[in-house]
């Protein structure tokens, strides 16, 4: 095994092909050479704001080569990326800063009073500025990742592996063997690692600073695509587009495309299958804290469609009774524990929370879900999502999968209002076209679920209501229909009669 660091592994692809194109967005490429001068003059800037090895870097950055160039620049000093939307409102900001106490923030507009140090968006290093190689070092942790959005209170995973790259590791089946499309946000786990993973493996990198689909299908058409990762919503929004449009674009490249990051329809899945083919469709699931991820293939998903496939690197699954930990027989759901290869505390820390550990050191975010006779994991959804109505758990993630199947249906949301009688009633938040009807929803609904689980009120909204890389806060919508009955404004007026 012949291990280097992240930073080490750009200085030698710049040695051995320097004017390879590294990074391209939109019409601006970035050959190796010049993402590695770039990012050694960057890195020497950010030891002259006080960046040391281990401290944590906070890059606010749309997509693109800056961003990339902020990572290695980071790893180049031993320091660890810290990831952040660019878009963060005030609050949230000042909360995770607070918990991430970075030696340097990047990007940002309105950061003029922070305390601490920082350099704008679009910043340039002066072209005075040394760029050759930095002395080798590597950084405590890969990188910071940023999440809490099911709960409102945001928290740091920073992972126990290194930034650190193993010339000898075995290819898998996921690994970058031809250009990588990265569509969704970096500031998310699954589209950074999609991303510098590409970098890493000396492999075309192509970004989307925010995505669009008939876009998405030009670029795979263009740069000759091998490997991409879509969340469940960019899938169905490439589904959306005309028949003749999809048609006519070129998809041949694709050697793998795995979806993830949220439960994935089964319609969907099927639909993509049938498209580009069994061999090509892979779904993964895992957390950011990687205590526990699986792996799905086409072929295996059509012998167990809805499965997320069985544990992958050696982890182990487990589903327990939320309210008395036992383990659970195949088919019921509960509450998914895992535990890594390496054991409990191998994979990762938090800041700002603690984890939730069963005996033995297993661990559990929150997700629920069964595993059938064979073995393979099946989701439900969050346990902080899961809908008590009237005595019986309704999941938000079945009913949206079920509305979304609607062909006038671009995203939905899925939230328990509370109800005197029932204790809480299912609301569905959909964002439409061509002037969907409430009733014709519906009836497209009783189709497709049981009576408890249809919806008592539906609010048809014409906004997304789920970012780019495929994530909804249910908690700030659910908050804010409480407010705003409160003041007495209804959200969303009564289904029609269950």
């Amino acid at each position: 095994m012949s291990k280097i660091s992240y930073g080490r592994v750009l200085t030698d692809l710049a040695a051995a092909d320097p004017q390879r194109v590294a990074v391209c967005v939109d019409d601006e490429s970035v050959t190796r050479q010049a993402l590695e001068q770039r990012a050694n003059r960057l890195a020497r800037v950010f030891l002259d704001h006080g960046v040391e090895p281990g401290r944590l870097v906070a890059i606010a950055l749309p997509n693109g080569i800056e961003f990339i160039a902020a990572c290695f620049a980071a790893w180049k000093c031993g320091a660890v990326p810290n990831p952040v939307s660019p878009r963060l409102p005030p609050r949230e900001r000042a909360r995770i800063l607070e918990l991430a106490d970075p030696a340097l923030v990047i990007g940002f507009d309105d950061f003029a009073d922070s305390p601490y140090p920082h350099l704008a968006a679009g910043f340039a290093a002066d072209s005075a500025v040394d760029d050759a190689p930095l002395p080798d070092c590597t950084s405590p942790h890969e990188r910071a990742m940023t999440t809490g959005g099911s709960t409102g209170r945001p928290k740091l995973i920073l992972l126990s592996i290194k930034p650190e790259y193993d010339t000898d590791r075995p290819a898998s089946i996921l690994a970058p063997k031809g250009c990588v499309l990265v569509p969704g946000p970096m500031y998310h786990a699954a589209p950074f690692g999609s991303a510098t993973q590409a970098v890493l493996a000396g492999v075309e990198l192509v970004l989307m600073r925010r995505f669009d689909a008939a876009r998405c299908l030009e670029l795979i058409e263009r740069h000759r695509v091998e490997q991409i990762l879509f969340v469940p919503t960019m899938m169905q929004r490439i589904s959306r587009l005309p028949q003749e449009q999809r048609a006519a674009s070129d998809v041949s490249s694709l050697r793998v495309v795995f979806t993830g990051s949220a439960p994935c329809p089964g319609w969907l899945m099927r639909e993509w299958i049938d498209w580009l083919g069994p061999d090509v469709m892979h779904e993964v699931y895992g957390p950011s804290e990687r205590i526990g991820g699986t792996l799905i293939t086409g072929r295996e998903w059509l012998e167990h469609p809805g499965s997320v496939g069985k544990p992958s690197l050696g982890a182990r699954v487990r589903i327990l009774d939320p309210e008395t930990g036992r383990d659970l027989p195949a088919g019921e759901v509960g509450e998914i524990y895992a535990m890594p290869a390496g054991g409990p505390g191998s994979t990762y820390r938090y800041v700002g929370a603690e984890a939730r550990a069963a005996d033995g050191g297993w661990e559990s975010v929150g997700d629920m879900g069964y595993l059938d006779e064979d073995g393979y994991l099946y989701l439900a959804d969050r346990r902080t999502d899961m809908i008590l109505v009237g005595g019986r758990n309704v999941y938000p993630a079945q009913i949206e999968a079920a509305i979304d199947a609607h062909p006038d249906v671009l995203s939905s949301a899925v939230i328990g209002l509370p109800d005197d009688d029932m204790g809480n009633r299912v609301h569905a938040i959909v964002q439409a076209r061509n002037h969907l009807a409430e009733e014709r929803l519906m009836e497209h609904l009783r189709e497709h679920l049981v009576a408890y689980m249809l919806p008592r009120s539906i609010e048809i909204v014409d906004q997304p209501l789920r970012d780019d890389a495929g994530k909804v806060r249910r908690w700030e919508l659910r908050q804010a229909r409480i407010a705003a009955a409160s003041d007495g404004v209804v959200a969303g007026g009564p289904a029609a009669k269950v």
